[in-house]
Parts: C-alpha cells; structure tokens; sequence
C-alpha cells in the first residue's frame, strides 16, 4: 500500500513482495546460523536487529525513498528465514517426541489467526496514522517479541564441534543430505514442493475468478482469505489427531487433496449446469474453506516428521533446505501465474492446478501409512543413518 501510494505504480507494489520472497537464496547459510549458534540468543538478536530496521520506514518521505521499504521488506524477509530455522531446533529441545505435533498444530493456529488480524490492524494504522505509524507499530512488535524470548527457558542441545563440521559446502549442505537420506521425509517434500508449483497461480486466477466468474469488486479477495483462515484455525487445531491417526504421509496426502478440491471447485463453471455467478459461489466457499483446513495439515505432518527423525545438531540446516526446496516452486509458479492468467482462461488454469495437485495427494495417499515416523522411545532413524547418538539433554 506504502509502495503504492508514494509511486503510483503497482509494479513498485509488487516488488515489495518480491523483496520479501528473495531471502529464501540464503536459507542454508541461516540454517548453519542457526545450528551453529545458541538459537533462543539468535532469535533475540535477530528480533531487536529487525526492530531497528523497522525505524528507517520513518525516513520515507517520497519515491526517492522507495529503496528503503525493499530493504525493510528484505530484512523482514530474512527474519522470517531465521525464525523457522531456529525455532525447529528450539521447539525439538524443549518437547518429547509426542508432543511435537500438538505444539506445530498450535504453532499454526496461532500464526494462521494472526494473518486474518495482523493485516487488518496494519492496513488501519497505515490509512489513519501513515506510514510512520505503521513502522513504530512493526518495530515495537519486534521488541517485545524479543523482550519475551528472552523469558522462555530452555536447555539448548550442544552445536557441531568445529572439528565435525567439515568444509563450506559440506555444512551448509547437510540439511539437503539429510533429506534426501530419509525416504519418507524426502518423499513428503518432493511431493509438497510439486504441489506448490501450481499452487502459486491461485492468487492470480483467484482475482480473475472473482472478476469474471462472480462479478464482484477485488474487495472481495480479502473475504475469501478470511474464511480460507478461518478454515487454517479449524485445520491447525486437527491436525495432531489426524496425524496420530492416519499417519504422516497421509495426513499430507488429504490436505493436498482438500487443497485440489479447491482448485476444481473455482472451475467448475466450465460445467454448463454451474453455469452462474450464485452457484459458482456456493461452490468456491466451502471449498475454500476446506482448503484452508487441509494446509496446516500438509505443513504440521511435514514439519513434525522432520523434527522427529532430525538429530539436535541439523534442525537448523533441514528446517532451511526444507523451506528452500518448497518456496523456490512457489515464488516460480506465482510469477507463471501472473503472466499466463492475461493469455489463458483462468478456469483452465485452476483445472490444469487441481490435476496436478490431486496426483501429489494420490502419490501420499498410496504410499503413506500410519506408524512411519518414530514415535516416543523408537530409535532417531536419522541419527542411526550417520552413525551418531542425538544429542538432547533436558
């Protein structure tokens, strides 16, 4: 919005969130960071540095200034890194093997209701204070995150010895290994990150089907978010139990499939008896909806999975390769979509999304199975591969 209106340009606009996404590149040297060093001291430090950068938006006076919000949005971007490194280790330290999916199914409750209230707060601060508002809102936030780290206690697990870390490539390159070591974690990634690869068109053909499919202002975008956070609530709240249930892979396997559900749902008025803004809609809804709830069921499944079958000494390195090998096909598929839904029906485009992504949740749903990941007392199969004891002291 800031972008938009010192610039005129929705270009400017858009490359905020081009700023935001491009961190990812370096998401194995944060993962290092994060292994390397004391995670909860990193947090704090990486929180109140990000405060600090939050205060140079009050410098914005003008498009010569614009320079200064991509730098913002960049050092946000590599916060958002850093913070996901160093919270998996953090959260594996502090739990036991059976709690780990409960806390990431909080873990996103807690983040998917904070996105359905956080961008309303910051878009009311920014169109009734400006911008300096907005900063002094984003950097005070910032603090108190660190203010309030520094009061979590936790016996952290002992880093590599420099004498075990081998050369540049080899460190910075032992999450990537370690996925790949384990089939069903490796197998879980691969198939997400395939599914994100058309994933990332939906925003695009979303605004198109509410255009030309509903015939209703872009205003509406922000309404379907909502409920599909709504949905993202509901989700993260079930997903442990599914997990526990069902198993990992196929937890995975029907969040993917509600995510397709979607997909099929926004061009199902290439069917003639749908045919109509009033029953398009009462199809987008629900759908959407589930497909906020079978997200954090995809990223819960994956995220406990890693954790579990992790040593202490690679949360760092596996949780930022995993998060490199997802948001690469997602960044590409947004940008493929933003430039095939001018020339392409965006109903062909949701159809062509919904078949591949209902294959990735097939490929779970068949090879997954209860009991794949170990549970409390089973042996770290990761651990066993290198040849190492976990290290967690309590």
């Amino acid at each position: 919005m800031w972008a938009k209106d010192i610039c005129g340009s929705s270009s400017a606009a858009g490359l905020v969130f081009l700023a935001l996404g491009l961190p990812i590149v370096f998401s194995p040297l944060v993962g290092t960071l994060a292994d390397r060093f004391e995670r909860r001291r990193l947090l704090v430090a990486g929180n109140a540095l990000s405060a600090g950068s939050a205060l140079l938006l009050l410098l914005v006076a003008g498009p010569g200034d614009l320079w200064l919000i991509y730098a913002v949005a960049f050092s946000y971007g590599l916060l958002g890194i850093l913070n996901g490194a160093a919270q998996s280790g953090l959260v594996r330290d502090m739990l036991d093997d059976e709690h780990l999916d409960s806390a990431n199914g909080m873990l996103s409750t807690i983040d998917q209701g904070l996105r359905i209230f956080t961008p309303l707060l910051g878009a009311a601060l920014y169109t009734v204070w400006g911008g300096d508002a907005l900063a002094l809102g984003v950097a005070g936030v910032l603090l108190l995150t660190a203010l309030l780290l520094l009061t979590v206690s936790v016996q952290e697990s002992a880093p590599e010895a420099a004498s075990e870390r081998g050369g540049f490539w080899h460190e910075n390159s032992a999450g990537f290994r370690h996925l790949v070591r384990i089939p069903l974690l490796w197998r879980m990634v691969l198939v997400t990150a395939t599914a994100l690869g058309v994933i990332g068109m939906f925003d695009s053909a979303l605004f198109e089907l509410i255009d030309k499919g509903l015939g209703l202002e872009p205003a509406f975008f922000g309404v379907l978010m909502s409920l599909q956070g709504a949905g993202s609530i509901l989700g993260g709240l079930t997903a442990a139990t599914l997990m526990r249930r069902a198993g990992p892979g196929r937890a995975v396997g029907l969040g993917l499939a509600l995510v397709a559900l979607a997909a099929f749902a926004a061009a199902s008025d290439l069917v003639p008896l749908v045919a109509g803004p009033g029953l398009l809609l009462a199809f987008v809804i629900p759908a959407l909806f589930l497909a906020g709830v079978g997200v954090p069921w995809i990223f819960v499944a994956l995220v406990t999975t890693r954790q579990r079958m992790t040593p202490a000494r690679l949360q760092g390195r596996a949780a930022a390769a995993t998060n490199l090998v997802l948001n690469v096909p997602q960044l590409a598929s947004i940008a493929a979509g933003a430039l095939l839904v001018a020339v392409v029906d965006y109903r062909w485009l949701m159809l062509v999304a919904g078949t591949v992504v209902a294959a990735c949740a097939l490929a779970m749903l068949r090879r997954g199975h209860p009991g794949a990941v170990p549970g409390p007392g089973v042996p770290d199969t990761a651990a066993a591969a290198a040849g190492e004891e976990r290290q967690r002291p309590r």
